[in-house]
């Protein structure tokens, strides 16, 4: 039995719908359940010049080459690719609602994401910032950890980040030692429960130019960083750093690891993104369920196109799969 995966369709008027479409026909190592409106996805395969068939899903539905199963979930407007519309902001909520509804109760092994718009969800009139934070709100999760990662020639390359969509002028005071601690506690979890590695190795950036270059180029090294390291390391965790941001992308450091923790977004996902772009996914850790997403928008240039890569998702789904099928309490 494949782990059946709840894909969200995201973005109606965006690339996310004519990503799921591709599903039929390269499902990977999961039973992928698009959840979404069928009028929606029906039309844009239309336009897309795309043959496959549609199924109602139903928990007893086994996966069939060419075939995709949706749950569906009615528009409130109809939706052309390209053009967005605020009507439909409340609609893609309610299709994350449903996956996570799903989720939380063993109907499905995971979700996976596809984009969504920000803004036009905020003007329909509801407050959003983002997938990671709803999902946390929505689970009470007091603290959720970001996580990018893709497979590069020497390997699988994870980036997790102590801080996530920040001015830099606030990132030093959102650095505390309670929050870093309990950023690396999750991370350490999850790649155990998750990620089956029995004791994972943690890379850990420094904040400043060199690491802080023993204080004369910035002191969070000293006493925010590295007494958060010395106390996990006593507790049994495998960290090294602070090491110079400058210097921990390359492969003789990344090999001494299986993760790395940035301090702040571009410092750590420049790296990731330049080895993994169109093929890495992002992973929130931490929640009480496996949720995986692409790495890119919502495309709506290229949307109704067919011109869009569909290796994120392709990913995403799999690897929502596979850390299912290896999840450990």
């Amino acid at each position: 039995m494949l782990p059946r995966i709840a894909v969200t369709s995201g973005e109606p008027a965006g690339i996310g719908p004519e990503l799921c479409l591709q599903l039929a026909v390269h499902p990977g190592p999961a039973h992928p359940i698009v959840i979404g409106d069928r009028n929606l996805l029906a039309a844009r395969a239309s336009q897309l010049g795309l043959s496959m068939l549609f199924r109602d899903y139903q928990p007893e539905n086994q996966p069939a080459p060419g075939v995709l199963d949706v749950l569906h979930v009615p528009l409130a407007q109809p939706a052309e690719a390209g053009r967005l519309d605020a009507a439909n902001g409340p609609y893609v909520l309610s299709v994350l609602d449903r996956a996570l509804e799903g989720c939380l109760s063993g109907e499905f092994a995971a979700m996976a994401t596809a984009p969504v718009h920000k803004g036009v969800i905020n003007q329909a009139g509801v407050p959003f910032t983002g997938h990671t934070e709803y999902l946390a709100e929505k689970t009470a999760t007091p603290l959720v950890v970001m996580m990018l990662a893709g497979d590069t020639a020497r390997g699988p390359l994870r980036v997790a980040l102590a801080t996530t969509h920040l001015p830099l002028k606030d990132v030093p005071a959102a650095i505390t030692p309670a929050v870093l601690e309990e950023t690396l506690r999750i991370l350490h979890a999850d790649l155990r429960g998750k990620y089956g590695l029995a004791q994972p190795r943690i890379l850990v950036a420094g904040l400043n130019p060199h690491a802080g270059e023993g204080g004369y180029l910035g002191r969070e090294e000293i006493e925010v960083i590295t007494p958060v390291l010395d106390k996990l390391r006593a507790a049994g965790m495998l960290l090294s750093g602070p090491h110079p941001a400058d210097t921990m992308f390359t492969p003789p450091v990344l090999a001494q690891g299986d993760a790395v923790l940035a301090m702040f977004h571009d410092q750590g996902l420049t790296a990731l993104k330049y080895a993994t772009f169109g093929h890495g996914i992002n992973v929130t850790l931490g929640l009480p369920i496996i949720r995986t997403s692409v790495d890119h928008g919502t495309a709506l240039e290229l949307a109704g196109t067919g011109k869009a890569d569909p290796g994120s998702l392709f990913e995403a789904v799999a690897e929502a799969a596979r850390m299912a099928q290896r999840k450990i309490p």
